[in-house]
């Protein structure tokens, strides 16, 4: 899954979250059922889970670019700047 495949994932997931939380609110509120809401939102949660967790296609439509392990090697790595100063060392 890409950058822009999580984003997509987490908007998806955030809205069928509240949409299933408004629908299941008032299915229980119309039937009074709290048990029935209860079911209704475990529902939407699963179906949330079952769209947005998968690695599916269209989370990949924006492939990253990796370095072949030849070209990487060309290029130095990173040093770690040190401080060769000493703290607190009284004269």
């Amino acid at each position: 899954m890409d950058w822009q495949g999580q984003k997509l994932a987490e908007q998806i997931m955030q809205i069928m979250l509240l949409v299933s939380a408004v629908i299941s609110f008032v299915a229980g509120y119309v039937l009074g059922s709290f048990q029935m809401m209860m079911i209704i939102y475990a529902g939407g949660v699963t179906l949330t889970a079952l769209i947005t967790v998968p690695n599916w296609p269209f989370f990949n439509r924006h492939p990253l670019n990796w370095l072949d392990p030849i070209e990487a090697e060309k290029h130095p790595k990173p040093q770690v700047a040190g401080s060769s100063k000493k703290k607190g060392s009284k004269k």
